[in-house]
């Protein structure tokens, strides 16, 4: 049977949302595909999403970036996090490599995991990154004060054993990695029920419906009040709102995928994050977004949405505030002129799939 090792960040869900696209094309080219998930991205996550056979082993492939909420990286937790990562690091790289020679897979692919690349090296297979962004661009790019040149140091040279890496677009160069390849931006966007959508949540045609979405690191709070004031609006979150509202309705039970909804709405607020960007422009939905700035992968993405969607920024005082709506006038209700088309994910698996002939 053929096999895929798939080590994916669960930093967030934007990695998992690159490699569920790429199984889900090279499965409708390689007969009986199975898939190894090596991640701490929930389950659910690829329920209803990845369309091959799958396993998941919940095993942590990185550190990433420790945050305090979507909006704010606490950089001293993240380099101490790191630390204790690798003080275990020839422990944590046996056990990669004794579970990924028990597997057998035919490859590695690694989003944005080093640790299964240098595993992957020492077995003999053929290791492939699949990645916007490495860990170490990342990390230069936080407080230099902070900076631990010799972990730096030995990611790169982790990452610098991959065989090929495919750099998805838009995203950081990947520096320091050989062999890359550029593909184009990977999604699978939805398609729009608006109609069905607002019957469901019984709101007017008039009222403009903006999708709150920060993606797999949830907020804290959202200011409600000013939210429930904010006229010709409604709004869909993820969880609960604290009181029942006409103006706030929860996306947990609607009979729609996310991909769905997120192509169903008017607009969406959101960071800069690799899936909701990508997906907002291929559905032509305008996005509002919040940014973190110090993370390297923002400015990429934020070029990326105004060249081929639509967007504004909202400053984070604004955000916290519920001063939305006068980002909200700013975004226009045209769809955008220069439409694409996300296929990355069909080149991505045209370059695997030798591997697997």
């Amino acid at each position: 049977m053929p096999t895929i090792w798939c080590a994916i960040s669960g930093h967030g869900y934007g990695h998992a949302a690159q490699v569920v696209p790429v199984l889900n094309e090279l499965g409708s080219r390689v007969a009986h595909l199975h898939a190894f998930l090596r991640t701490t991205v929930p389950a659910s996550f690829f329920q209803g999403r990845l369309r091959v056979p799958w396993s998941l082993q919940p095993v942590t492939q990185d550190v990433g970036c420790v945050q305090n909420g979507p909006l704010d990286i606490d950089v001293p937790a993240t380099w101490e996090g790191h630390r204790n990562f690798h003080a275990t690091w020839e422990a944590r790289k046996q056990a990669e490599l004794a579970a990924m020679r028990a597997a057998d897979p035919t490859i590695v692919l690694a989003d944005t995991s080093y640790l299964a690349v240098s595993a992957g090296k020492q077995a003999g297979i053929p290791s492939i990154l699949l990645a916007s962004l490495t860990w170490s661009e990342i990390l230069k790019s936080l407080d230099r004060a902070a900076i631990d040149e010799g972990l730096l140091q030995l990611i790169r040279r982790c990452y610098l054993e991959a065989d090929m890496a495919l750099r998805v677009t838009p995203g950081l160069p990947l520096s320091g990695v050989t062999n890359v390849l550029d593909i184009s931006p990977i999604g699978e966007p939805g398609d729009p029920r608006r109609d069905e959508l607002r019957a469901g949540l019984k709101i007017s045609t008039e009222e403009r419906l903006i999708l709150i979405a920060f993606g797999g690191i949830p907020l804290e709070s959202l200011p409600w009040q000013q939210m429930e004031r904010m006229q010709g609006y409604c709004f869909l979150v993820d969880g609960i709102p604290p009181l029942s509202s006409s103006r706030v309705h929860s996306i947990a039970g609607l009979p729609f995928s996310f991909k769905t909804v997120l192509a169903s709405v008017d607009a969406v607020m959101t960071k800069p994050g690799y899936g909701t960007i990508v997906e907002s422009v291929a559905c032509g939905v305008p996005v509002v977004y919040v940014r973190r700035h110090n993370f390297a992968e923002e400015a990429p993405l934020v070029e990326f949405l105004h060249r081929y969607g639509s967007g504004c920024e909202l400053t984070r005082r604004d955000f916290l505030s519920g001063n939305w709506q006068p980002a909200f006038e700013a975004i226009p209700t045209a769809k955008p002129a220069r439409q694409f088309l996300p296929t990355g994910a069909a080149e991505a698996a045209e370059l695997l799939l030798p591997y697997f002939q």
